[in-house]
């Protein structure tokens, strides 16, 4: 049964406002309030308008998520849950979506999210992941060091690279996706990536650890932002001569609020970011309007393009239903499948098969048709980090770490 013109939308959103994802649990909140602002001032879906609801998934364990996706679908009825990372519960929540028959665009950049999908693409018609898997940055990387030593922007002083990688299996991906692409491109494993069953207070054991084996890269996969502020501190009281790279918390204002001037020089990566061209600068001058000069639309474009998108979808398709409406549901699935989307985070196309975004220029040479794996270098603590590649997004060049001058 449909619901009567001008009743709201329920769209839910499991986000960590509590635990050590909480910086961007706030920007995700942001971000999907924002989009949903937007929408509403413009009609709703087919004038309806969809309103927000928000679980806290705190520490993003599985009982957590179990608890906020049935909690959605259970009491609120949502129509759809959109979100953007929870990466505790490996994909348990997706048998509640599937069982509810609703769509869940969610940003856990997982490859584990292509292989549920794959399973069974009948019975996750509506499961979709709006950023590239965490596989795709261990090749990105590898490819963006091979291009700087090639272009001559940077002379490494050997082919040796280090890799240490957080506990979690998102950072572990990661990290080993950097070892098996490494060889391609003419560098050297130190040693086999280094996982840390905990997240150290002190990094300087391991930092001397790495010094030992002189490598002329070093990359840290953990991602939550304190943890790598904490790292960059003590990484700068006695610098290692290498190139610096920090996985995509260190993009959050926090990080840079503790760092300050130290940051400087270190390489930050994302698969889903906010480019500087029109679409991207915009955003981020509403964003910060609306929520204050240290907010992080880095961050909070995640949820906000992913809503824009299953509002368009959802109007192609003669609207939306709750829990039950599969089949309504199934052709919002495909138009979202079907409809590439211009977003402030470059472009969203599904892949066939993943449904989640195929990345640019990883998956695809055509910067029209891939979400751009975008590369930031930290230099003016003040100012958003530096863009520096891939063409034709980047707005500034590569500068080397003041510890290699």
């Amino acid at each position: 049964m449909t619901d009567p013109a001008g009743t709201p939308i329920p769209i839910g959103s499991m986000v960590p406002l509590t635990g050590p994802a909480s910086n961007d649990g706030q920007e995700f909140r942001n971000g999907l309030s924002l989009a949903a602002e937007e929408i509403n001032a413009n009609g709703g879906i087919l004038g309806r308008p969809v309103r927000p609801i928000f679980v806290d998934s705190g520490e993003q364990t599985a009982p957590e998520i179990m608890h906020a996706i049935r909690t959605l679908i259970g009491e609120h009825r949502v129509h759809a849950v959109i979100n953007g990372y929870n990466i505790g519960a490996q994909n348990s929540e997706y048998e509640v979506v599937a069982d509810a028959g609703i769509i869940y665009i969610h940003h856990n950049t997982l490859l584990q999210h292509h292989d549920t999908v794959m399973s069974d693409p009948e019975r996750y018609f509506g499961c979709f992941m709006g950023d590239p898997a965490e596989y795709w940055y261990g090749q990105g990387f590898i490819k963006f060091l091979s291009w700087l030593r090639d272009s001559g922007q940077w002379r490494p002083r050997n082919r040796k690279i280090a890799i240490v990688s957080g506990p979690k299996p998102y950072s572990i991906v990661i990290a080993n996706a950097m070892a098996s692409a490494s060889p391609q491109f003419g560098w050297d494993l130190t040693f086999r990536p280094r996982i840390l069953r905990g997240v150290p207070q002190d990094w300087r054991p391991l930092l001397e650890e790495v010094r030992a084996h002189d490598p002329a890269v070093l990359a840290n996969t953990h991602y939550h932002a304190s943890d790598l502020a904490r790292f960059q501190l003590q990484f700068t009281e006695r610098p290692l001569p290498v190139l610096l790279y920090l996985q995509y918390g260190a993009l959050h204002r926090s990080f840079s609020s503790i760092v300050g001037e130290k940051g400087r020089g270190a390489i930050v990566g994302t698969v889903i970011g906010l480019p500087r061209d029109e679409l991207g600068q915009s955003f981020a001058a509403r964003y910060k309007a609306r929520y204050g000069e240290n907010s992080t639309p880095e961050v909070g474009c995640q949820p906000y393009s992913s809503l824009h998108h299953y509002a368009v979808a959802a109007s192609v398709a003669g609207g939306t239903e709750g829990p039950g409406g599969a089949a309504r549901n199934r052709r919002i699935a495909r138009v979202l499948m079907d409809l590439p989307f211009r977003s402030v985070v470059g472009t969203i196309r599904y892949h066939p098969k993943w449904q989640s975004a195929v990345p640019y220029p990883d998956a695809t040479q055509d910067p029209s048709l891939g979400m751009p794996h975008l590369f930031y270098q930290l230099q003016d603590p003040d100012a958003p980090p530096a863009l520096v590649a891939p063409t034709p997004f980047a707005d500034a060049r590569f500068e080397l770490p003041p510890w290699l001058v």
